[in-house]
């Protein structure tokens, strides 16, 4: 209850902090905001044209390629740069928090949302694909479903404040986290299908197979994908496995800062 009375008390200053990163991210680009659109757009291509010819020529797997690529590439790009701000934040703002009293979870919470609310923009260039390849004959089947796009979305918030907010509390006492976490994404990019499908690669099975489908973000980008791209409801066991990961993180995690955050001033 305090962290609530807290949250809405100061729920202001988080709107700005969040403001301010979402400046400081372009402060010194000549494109400005206009990264957020170009950056996933020239990814995709370049991914596209070095896998399309790979993965993306069977369409029993992989249907609309471009559009595959591009939902797995925004939901991973989104989870690793929001935990790896979170986990900076509390080392970053050193100076401050030695100065100024503000619940410390503010750090970590308002790096993840704006680096949510340049996702949510992101998602622009996912609608301009659609829109395109709607003309084609690689059309993406978009239905109903499309509008229960925001549940992963939402379940991905959960996932990466509570990931955050674990790495923000171990980056204080443990300076190697940082890079031992670069190492994970990377790992974590090859563990995700997002240039290629599971059944593709007889991944489906075995140990890497169970490996693949204990990651979340798998879960999660396969929902994502089911609302966009094939137009179906997504599998409920991929809901309840999602979400039941996600929020346990989340728990965890805020208890793990709760427990650590007052022996912070004496390690940063």
């Amino acid at each position: 209850m305090k962290y609530f009375k807290n949250f809405h008390k100061y729920r202001y200053l988080l709107y700005e902090i969040v403001r301010k990163n979402i400046k400081l991210q372009y402060r010194n680009s000549v494109l400005g905001v206009f990264w957020t659109f170009l950056q996933p757009l020239l990814t995709t291509l370049v991914l596209v044209a070095v896998f399309g010819g790979i993965f993306g020529s069977n369409r029993n797997y992989t249907t609309c390629y471009p559009i595959y690529l591009l939902c797995g590439r925004l939901i991973y790009e989104f989870f690793t740069q929001s935990t790896k701000r979170a986990m900076r934040s509390i080392t970053n703002s050193a100076s401050v928090i030695k100065k100024v009293y503000v619940p410390k979870y503010i750090y970590p919470l308002s790096n993840v949302i704006a680096n949510f609310v340049t996702f949510v923009i992101s998602l622009l260039v996912l609608v301009c694909f659609i829109v395109y390849f709607c003309f084609t004959d690689t059309a993406p089947n978009i239905t109903g479903y499309v509008f229960l796009a925001p549940i992963p979305i939402l379940i991905l918030l959960i996932l990466a404040i509570g990931v955050g907010m674990i790495l923000a509390t171990l980056s204080v006492f443990f300076k190697d986290i940082e890079y031992i976490y670069e190492v994970f994404t990377m790992l974590l990019f090859y563990m995700t299908p997002i240039f290629y499908h599971a059944d593709q690669l007889k991944l489906s099975s075995g140990f890497i197979g169970m490996c693949i489908k204990a990651n979340p973000l798998y879960s999660i980008t396969e929902m994502f994908r089911c609302c966009v791209l094939y137009g179906r409801m997504f599998t409920m066991s991929h809901l309840i496995y999602a979400l039941a990961f996600s929020v346990a993180v989340f728990l965890i995690g805020f208890f793990i800062f709760y427990k650590k955050q007052d022996k912070f001033i004496l390690h940063i």
